[in-house]
């Protein structure tokens, strides 16, 4: 029997599910939720404090808040949000422009991560990274945040993608992975040289693609490079401010040189990295598995050292914060795409509807969330949204509700329409994650915005501080994020105490859920206090005048 010749897909649908719909797809995912809300409590407003600073003019070679220096992470990502901060001024609010450099970074890492799939793996597999890096669980709210290990993200995948260039062009490769390694010195300080040059050096030593004398020199280039273009800041920091410098390397010490993964802490840890990197870490685990003899490959080799110097060092960092989960990623990914173009038909066919299966009961539980907004059901989950936000008012419901089922059903058509090929799997998943994405900013963006910004913590502290416009405020211990809110929304910069004692006529105490009400002070009468959250979103301000001095 003569079998008839299967009929070739449209343009149209070839470019839908080609390059040009993976663009858009990374772009809806990028930008979705990105811009039009104030700086959240967490990360977001913490780190966009000195990227007001440096848009002021303030802090351009060395971060601070409000005043003082910050000495979490050194400025290349800081730069790079004040500059588009700066660029965006007229069309978009400061903090929105700011966070403009997250989608930059994690937009590189998606190219870096494709580039070095290609040259690993082959030409088919570089969609098949992308969108196995867009559909992490844990990536999908630090790339919509101000966050600067998104920086050093990028810098890992620009390395890997250097080192995976070596065995063809030993030299142009070595010099891209040794800017990497510079720039992830410039975007995490220390613990960015510890990620990235003893991968560079391993990798280059231990895979036989890259024995021959020219990788060998190139190796030797990149390291220079690393060297002169890493340590270049450091020593402009030395040289205009050798006391910021000393604190800088304090900060970095203390930071390397954790206690240790406790035996009790192992379990914490695991959990976390279960749900930040899912689904890639099954199909990593599947490609090691399968391909346990070939390990010495540099295409396994490669991201395999990347991933073990990573959790090693998170293991020695003792941080089990979900951002610093983020130099994982790359590797991951790598990983998990030469897992994907090994898996028999009925574990690929399982991948793309599990996904479909999953991202469905998110959308509904999105949807369960809304109607608790709008409905005031199921009355459970009302009474605790009112409690965490009891002033919030819900406006343009209908247009909301059909925008979101109209995200629904071109969700359904989209992933219903996707080719039988081993990628499957992995664009459903990221068709999917960036679904619910768009969902839950259509839905639910209003109700986050409220419960999380500190604009009428600050508007408040704005008006009752009108009647002393000449007096200045003090504040002990007062988080670097509350501030950098104050500074940014009521000009305020609040001086520290020295010896317990203060100059000032006003006084700030800020107070959360662990650290309870102050309560009185002496010699301090209560003028103003200010409550938002609720439960573990606790939080509350207070402003006490000297009697004496009033």
């Amino acid at each position: 029997m003569i079998r008839e010749p299967q009929a070739q897909p449209s343009l149209f649908r070839r470019r839908l599910y080609g390059t040009v719909g993976l663009a858009l797809l990374v772009g809806f995912y990028l930008l979705t939720g990105l811009t039009g809300h104030d700086p959240w409590r967490g990360d977001d407003i913490r780190y966009f404090g000195p990227v007001y600073s440096m848009f002021q003019g303030e802090g351009l070679l060395f971060p601070q808040i409000g005043g003082l220096p910050f000495p979490d992470y050194p400025p290349l990502y800081y730069w790079c949000a004040a500059l588009l901060a700066f660029v965006t001024h007229g069309l978009l609010d400061i903090h929105d422009g700011a966070r403009l450099a997250s989608a930059v970074f994690t937009a590189l890492t998606v190219y870096w991560v494709a580039r070095a799939a290609e040259r690993l793996h082959g030409r088919p597999t570089r969609t098949r990274a992308a969108l196995l890096v867009l559909g992490s669980l844990g990536l999908v709210l630090h790339a919509h945040e101000t966050q600067p290990l998104i920086a050093l993200m990028a810098m890992i995948a620009l390395v890997l993608a250097g080192i995976a260039r070596i065995p063809e062009r030993p030299l142009p490769g070595s010099l891209q992975a040794g800017l990497g390694c510079a720039l992830a010195i410039l975007a995490a300080g220390l613990p960015g040289l510890l990620f990235t040059v003893p991968l560079f050096m391993l990798a280059v030593m231990l895979s036989p693609e890259c024995h021959n004398p020219r990788a060998s020199g190139g190796l030797l280039a990149g390291l220079a490079l690393a060297a002169c273009l890493g340590g270049l800041w450091p020593l402009i920091l030395h040289l205009e401010s050798p006391e910021l410098f000393a604190l800088w390397r304090r900060e970095q010490w203390l930071h390397v040189t954790g206690h240790g993964l406790d035996a009790g802490e192992f379990a914490r840890f695991a959990e976390l990295l279960g749900w930040f990197l899912w689904p890639l870490w099954p199909l990593a685990s599947w490609a090691l598995w399968h391909e346990r003899r070939r390990l010495f490959q540099l295409r396994w080799l490669l991201p395999l050292l990347s991933m073990a110097i990573t959790l090693l060092l998170l293991g020695i960092f003792a941080d089990y914060s979900p951002p610093a989960m983020l130099p994982l990623l790359p590797a991951l990914a790598l990983l998990a795409t030469g897992g994907l173009a090994t898996l028999r038909r009925g574990a690929a066919n399982a991948f793309y509807w599990f996904s479909a299966m999953t991202f469905g009961v998110f959308a509904i539980l999105v949807w369960i969330a809304w109607t608790a907004q709008v409905f005031a059901w199921p009355p459970g989950l009302a009474r605790h949204i009112a409690r965490i936000a009891p002033a919030f008012m819900l406006d343009g419901a209908l247009s909301k509700t059909l925008a979101g089922i109209g995200i629904c059903l071109l969700w359904l058509a989209l992933a219903r329409g996707l080719p039988r090929t081993p990628g499957r799997g992995a664009a459903s998943w990221a068709m999917g994650m960036t679904m619910l994405l768009c969902l839950t900013v259509t839905l639910l963006m209003p109700w986050f915005d409220h419960s999380r910004s500190y604009r009428p913590m600050a508007q408040a502290l704005k008006e009752a501080l009108r009647p002393y416009p000449d007096e200045c405020a003090a504040s002990d211990r007062l988080p670097f994020s509350i501030r950098g809110m104050l500074d940014y929304y009521a000009g305020l910069r609040p001086e520290p105490l020295i010896d317990g004692d203060t100059r000032c006529r006003l006084l700030l105490v800020y107070a959360d859920r662990k650290s309870g009400e102050p309560g009185e002070i002496d010699g301090w009468k209560p003028l103003w206090n200010f409550r938002r959250g609720g439960g573990k979103q606790y939080e509350t301000l207070h402003l006490y005048i000297r009697p004496d001095r009033d």
